[in-house]
């Protein structure tokens, strides 16, 4: 049958596709927990609150599928109980090649923001930071930098 003839559904929602999913080890901290479940939480809400606008609920549910497998496959990690070597939710002070000075604190991914002061364990100088102690090295991305202090 030619598609001239079927009606189109003008109120059709396209299907959203799904958010990627890293294949990384979910390793999230305390704080990265309770952001996920909150995060569930208020999608849940929006979702009962969105009516019948089925392009907001189309979203919602997206979002609510991608934080409710987030959840899901979340490894929470204690705090580090020794930060003598750069780990997981250890904040390292690295000075720069440039001679800046930047502080970050290593968290899952979904809990990372630079721009914060925190780095995805998964991100290229994360994983160069991790294993290494004060007074050690590092070079990611053509610079240097050294590390002055682990907490």
């Amino acid at each position: 049958m030619s598609r001239a003839f079927v009606k189109e559904d003008d109120d059709a929602v396209e299907d959203l596709p799904d958010r990627p999913i890293s294949t990384a080890p979910n390793l999230v901290t305390t704080e990265g927990f309770a952001a996920i479940e909150a995060e569930v939480a208020h999608l849940t809400a929006a979702l009962a609150a969105a009516g019948d606008d089925r392009g907001e609920r189309a979203r919602i549910n997206r979002d609510l599928r991608y934080w409710t497998a987030r959840r899901g496959s979340a490894h929470l990690q204690p705090p580090p109980a020794d930060c003598s070597i750069v780990r997981f939710g250890c904040t390292v002070t690295a000075d720069r090649d440039d001679g800046r000075s930047q502080t970050f604190r290593i968290v899952g991914e979904d809990e990372a923001d630079p721009e914060r002061g925190t780095l995805s364990h998964v991100s290229p100088l994360a994983r160069a930071l991790v294993g290494k102690e004060v007074g050690d090295s590092v070079r990611v991305a053509g610079h240097e930098m050294d590390i002055t202090a682990i907490s």
